[in-house]
């Protein structure tokens, strides 16, 4: 049986008449009005919100839990000239937290570093040679960013070297959570934020709101970060709505009127000139960013974002405009020839899953490649390339990625196919390949 080749379309419900009709208004016509009302906006207020978003809208720090535990062990390591070091991941949504948390704590301290883990050598999130740096530059405290809500066993491994770990992340914990100073993730099943769709970044700002607040520091000193924020929430995709879309709106905002050095320059680097948007957030900025982490290192993008010279910006700038010039051609190089493996191969074509290896691919764009095959075939797909003599999967050394609707936990197992070495592959990853074998035979 040959599976579809079409998306599925999916309406939304027909809204609820009596909301519909309590939006329609001179300004607003019937057909908005059943759009805002299928987006969950019941009444006019509502809707004027919706559209004229305020900074008020914006919800308490403080009603995240351990955000107080969170800003009382800055402020220690703060008043006792303790070396800080703000971690990061190195894709968008990790090098702008870690550029918005050191460019305002760098205000109130000289002992401060950031770190980006190499893409290649150590994989995503936090890890024992970051700990290890942070150890041998004195570090005593370390600000997770994007990152760390699963580590566990690295935040054991640095409390025992004398290192506290205050951790913000957006992801999905475990039951239980790392042994950290303070863990802020809305997602938390404990957590009363009643927002829980921040990105990252995102909940790096509220952290910086939450030691503003408590200190006095008016909102206006943190308005400046804003555009960070902005960017990450778009290239993260997270959802634009409620304070996303606030911190979008008043993000976009600074971007067009007062960009930062960094997004200047590569603005026009891109020859960019119009009034931005959120796609130009998406489409210009985001890929220039990433490239600087699949093709060299992510500290050169933070490096960028934190610039104040305009000349060392543009500079920096043109350094990572030639790292997308480079991913963009592997990116073509590599998807075409995935394309033409699936074309030569009946097996492939009719399966329900994708399943590519090719040892020559580049690492740091398989993801890109593995969404691009998504998009032309419409099925869950694995793109796998080789590293030190193993093909590992995504989740475990960010060397696969996996392109599907569900959030899977990978555990490590076995397995040997196709003349590929033995590798370590997530046992989702092993079950859709089975699942393609077994709906592809007659």
């Amino acid at each position: 049986m040959t599976p579809p080749r079409t998306k599925r379309w999916r309406l939304k419900e027909v809204p609820d008449a009596a909301a519909e009709s309590a939006l329609t208004t001179d300004r607003c016509p019937a057909s908005l009005a059943r759009v805002l009302a299928q987006r969950g906006i019941r009444d006019p207020k509502e809707a004027a919100r919706f559209f004229r978003p305020h900074i008020e809208q914006l919800h308490d720090p403080f009603s995240m839990a351990d955000m107080l535990k969170a800003v009382e062990r800055i402020e220690h390591a703060l008043g006792e000239g303790e070396r800080i070091m703000v971690y990061g991941d190195y894709d968008v949504d990790g090098t702008t937290a870690v550029a918005l948390v050191t460019s305002f704590l760098s205000r109130f301290s000289g002992q401060l570093i950031f770190y980006i883990p190499d893409r290649y050598s150590e994989g995503y999130g936090i890890s024992f040679q970051g700990i290890d740096h942070a150890k041998h530059e004195g570090v005593t405290l370390i600000i997770a960013l994007d990152c760390g809500i699963k580590s566990h066993d690295k935040v054991t491994y640095a409390s025992e070297k004398g290192i506290d770990f205050i951790i913000c992340d957006h992801h999905r914990p475990d039951e239980t959570l790392p042994a950290a100073v303070a863990v802020l993730d809305p997602k938390r099943d404990d957590c009363p934020y009643p927002f829980k769709e921040l990105s990252g970044c995102g909940i790096g700002f509220k952290l910086m709101q939450g030691l503003a607040q408590r200190n006095n520091i008016p909102f206006a000193e943190l308005e400046p970060l804003l555009d960070l924020v902005a960017v990450s929430t778009a290239c993260d995709i997270v959802p634009v709505t409620g304070e996303n879309r606030v911190l979008s709106y008043f993000g976009l905002r600074r971007l067009n009127e007062e960009p930062r050095a960094g997004f200047q320059a590569m603005l026009e680097m891109a020859n960019v000139k119009r009034s931005l948007n959120v796609t130009d957030l998406v489409f210009v900025l985001g890929p220039r960013i990433n490239a600087a982490g699949r093709i060299e290192h992510g500290r050169q993008a933070v490096e960028l974002l934190l610039a104040h010279d305009k000349q060392q910006a543009e500079q920096m700038s043109a350094r990572i405009d030639r790292n997308n010039v480079q991913r963009q051609d592997l990116d073509k190089e590599i998807t075409r020839g995935a394309m033409e493996m699936i074309e030569r191969d009946a097996f492939l074509q009719s399966a329900w899953s994708t399943v590519l290896f090719d040892a020559t691919w580049h690492k740091g764009v398989i993801g890109i490649v593995a969404s691009r095959l998504v998009d032309v075939h419409y099925r869950p797909t694995v793109v796998l390339t080789e590293s030190n003599g193993k093909a590992a999967d995504r989740r475990a050394a960010s060397r696969a990625s996996m392109c599907t609707k569900r959030s899977v936990r990978a555990r490590t197992c076995w397995s040997s196919s196709a003349g590929i070495p033995m590798r370590p592959v997530s046992p989702c990853l092993w079950r859709t390949w089975k699942l393609s074998v077994r709906a592809s035979r007659p």
